[in-house]
């Protein structure tokens, strides 16, 4: 179970990261592994960039919701080597 969970983690932080990676390259929005990429840290990142907006023209959501999913991995996983 810890380790679906960690590895569950893994994943959306790499989908976050290749997000930022794409940001700095033209590319397909409509590409399926794309759209598929775009669909799973929009939810994620969306909520962010409304309280904080980019900041001269650099978006942090990807920083912020980084460190955000790190604390609650780290909670969920404490509370599960708890029992």
């Amino acid at each position: 179970m810890i380790s679906i969970i960690n590895i569950a983690f893994q994943v959306l932080m790499m989908v976050i990261f290749i997000r930022v990676i794409l940001s700095w390259f033209p590319h397909n929005p409509y590409n399926p592994l794309i759209k598929i990429i775009y669909q799973i840290s929009n939810p994620i990142l969306n909520p962010i960039r409304n309280i904080i907006p980019p900041i001269g023209g650099l978006d942090i959501s990807p920083i912020i919701v980084i460190f955000i999913i790190q604390i609650i991995k780290n909670i969920i996983l404490k509370f599960l080597l708890s029992f």
